[in-house]
């Protein structure tokens, strides 16, 4: 073996799965001196074989599930070495060597699974150490200690020990991400240490005899913590310190005594799995409809019942996974059949009378389970001149037919039901019209449709000249036509490539939108979106939308109609384009953009040219000067004016005077000396 020449340039061996207990080992692994790893899992070994000691490069050793009882030997005399792992082995205190604390590189230590009745000694002198299992042992105590130079923690696993407190030197792990207490009696521990651990990212306190005296109050600062887990504790509401964590996306707060949910949780705006299951809930607040990014929500073994579902679910528009298991629903609402990312739905032990029909809508379904509901009845599927919108079959022939019934049987169960237009139920569902507002809408065209015929009536009767068959025709009429040509709108690759495309209109004319600005819409602009994307056949598939802003001219509006018609004549697409208004867009529409658009006041100027009236602005001057006449601009009211000439408008016979010319004009000044006159 070490004849080859090769073998002392590997750099990893993996030995795990062979049988080492009866003693031997592969003496020629000590040639191997380039390693860098070596596994040796599940190979029944009951001690460290000597030959460990000629691996000087040896970084990674993992010796799990064997027989241990000691890690003595020669690990110390490597120098290299940064991670053990020896997990699920018979390692008592007594067998964990004192002298591999010293090694400088020592940075991940798991000795989880094993029969450590306290943490190892000399372990707080390892201050390189990032990762540290001690889980599933029977450790009671952490001593003050052992916290005060392990300040680089990045991952501690402690839980399913006897712990029955923390050491308050654990608010110096500044740096910690991963903090595991699962399955620790922690009865009277308040847990102020965590405020404290601004990087947490995960924080599992399940089975851990939380309530809500022993939580602290706030955790406003831990603004990466992303997944908590207090499930199995004796909670009888959310604790308000959940609501203060911005980027919280996995919650588990199942097998608790939780009876109801805040208003609060709309603050969970980047929630994507939320788990209540086992508890004492009765309904759910219509908030959690706005956790638009939540993708996974479990509410079995609750109390809830078809009006404890809100019934604005559907726009819950990524959810995938939703399970109501063990409830008492009757029925469940029929926009949840909306919520069309929906993969997997159960339903079992409820009370379920039958489904909505518009579930043949939901083509993304892979598990449905409705066991257990006595009386379901299911939902006969419409029919199929458009099938490929749908993917479940509960007609009652095909039940009988799965059943294994006989055609006749089959036939007769069919002979019932009519035909149904799957178009109008699918338009239906996507926006319901007031019915009023059509027939008032319908009165209004029939009233002016009368008044026309009767105005054509009264034209025809008094012209004396009628219209003869040779009319002549349009001067436009023998005029050829060229091909449209929208190249100059539209470059050749657009709609070619999956994914969005934006114009917005300018000047009469389509400009394309910078991708960083999809979503956001100026108030008093007009835009032309195109959704390009592949089919299940692979075909290219459009969908297009011209979005009228509130503030927008007339310019805008009429330009965005007909380009977007221009954009799909261009594209030769078979689909309709989609007029979509400001405050009132359609949920299709709304999900192109993940539910995250925003208005921007302004816009660009109108493409007519604008007249406004001229402004004129009044002025004052005071004039002086005998030879050379000046002017002297000065403010706009009474006190300007010169006193004696004030006082003369103020005088009620001021006509009297201007018309009376044998006054000399220092008379015509009462109470003014000659001498004080201004020039």
């Amino acid at each position: 073996m070490a004849a080859t020449g090769v073998l002392p340039f590997i750099r990893g061996v993996d030995l795990s799965g062979n049988d080492f207990k009866g003693g031997y080992f592969p003496e020629h692994v000590k040639a191997m001196t380039s390693l860098r790893w070596l596994k040796l899992n599940r190979t029944g070994l009951c001690y460290l074989p000597e030959e460990l000691a000629a691996l000087q490069k040896l970084e990674h050793l993992s010796v799990s599930h064997n027989n241990l009882t000691t890690l003595h030997g020669e690990l110390s005399s490597l120098p290299c070495l940064r991670a053990i792992v020896a997990r699920a082995n018979s390692l008592k205190n007594s067998g964990v060597p004192d002298d591999i604390f010293q090694l400088d590189d020592l940075s991940v230590l798991d000795l989880s699974y094993n029969q450590l009745t306290e943490c190892p000694r000399e372990l707080e002198n390892a201050k390189n150490m990032l990762v540290l299992n001690l889980s599933h042992n029977s450790i009671d105590n952490i001593p003050n200690q052992l916290f005060i130079n392990l300040t680089d923690l990045l991952y501690l696993d402690v839980s399913d020990n006897k712990l029955e407190s923390l050491p308050p030197q654990m608010r110096r792990l500044v740096h910690l991400q991963t903090l595991i207490l699962n399955n620790n009696p922690l009865m009277h521990a308040q847990l102020r240490q965590l405020p404290a651990m601004t990087a947490l990212q995960t924080l599992h306190l399940r089975n851990t005899q939380r309530i809500q005296s022993n939580l602290p109050t706030s955790l406003e600062g831990l603004t990466n913590l992303a997944d908590v887990d207090l499930s199995c504790n004796d909670l009888t509401w959310v604790p308000e310190c959940l609501y203060t964590l911005p980027n919280l996306r996995r919650l588990n707060l199942s097998s608790n005594q939780i009876s109801e949910l805040s208003l609060c949780i709309d603050q969970w705006i980047q929630m994507e799995t939320l788990n209540l299951s086992r508890n004492q809930l009765t309904s759910l607040p219509s908030a959690i409809c706005k956790l638009t990014k939540l993708k996974k929500l479990y509410l079995n073994s609750n109390k809830v019942d078809f009006d404890g579902i809100p019934s604005s679910i559907g726009k819950l528009a990524n959810l995938e996974e939703f399970m109501a298991a063990n409830n008492n629903l009757e029925l469940i609402p029929e926009s949840l059949c909306r919520c069309t990312k929906l993969r997997k739905l159960i339903l079992n032990k409820n009370r379920l009378v039958t489904l909505p029909e518009a579930i043949h809508f939901l083509t993304e379904v892979e598990v449905l389970d409705v066991r257990e509901n006595p009386n379901l009845v299911m939902p006969p599927k419409p029919a199929d001149h458009s099938s490929e919108w749908y993917n479940i079959d509960f007609s009652l022939q095909n039940q009988l037919r799965l059943a294994g019934a006989s055609p006749a049987t089959v036939a007769a169960a069919g002979a019932g039901s009519g035909p149904k237009d799957p178009l109008a139920r699918k338009m239906r569902l996507r926006r319901r019209k007031d019915s009023a507002q059509d027939d008032q809408a319908k009165q209004v065209l029939k009233g002016m449709s009368e008044v026309a015929q009767e105005k054509n009536k009264k034209l025809e009767e008094n012209t004396d000249v009628k219209m003869s068959d040779t009319k002549g025709r349009r001067w436009d009429q023998g005029l050829e036509k060229p091909p449209l040509d929208y190249s100059e709108f539209f470059t050749e690759d657009v709609g070619q490539l999956p994914g969005l495309t934006i114009w917005q209109i300018e000047n009469f004319v389509p400009t394309m939108v910078d991708e960083a600005l999809h979503g956001r819409f100026y108030e008093a602009d007009c835009y032309i979106v195109l959704k390009t994307y592949l089919d299940e056949s692979g075909s290219l598939n459009w969908e297009i939308y011209y979005w009228i802003g509130g503030e927008s001219t007339l310019d805008k509006k009429a330009c965005s109609a007909i380009h977007a018609v221009n954009l799909r004549n261009y594209l030769g697409a078979e689909c309709r384009t989609i007029r979509e208004e400001m405050g009132d867009e359609s949920e299709e529409f709304l999900q192109v953009f993940d539910h995250e658009i925003s208005y921007i006041e302004g816009g660009t100027a109108s493409g007519f040219y604008t007249v406004e009236d001229t402004h004129y602005i009044t002025r004052l001057y005071r004039v002086f000067g005998k030879k050379n006449i000046k002017l002297e601009p000065v403010p706009l009211k009474g006190a300007s004016l010169d006193p004696r000439t004030r006082s003369t408008l103020e005088s009620s016979d001021w006509s009297a005077r201007v018309t009376n010319n044998t006054r000399s004009p220092d008379a015509s000044m009462p109470g003014v000396p000659s001498g004080n006159r201004p020039p």
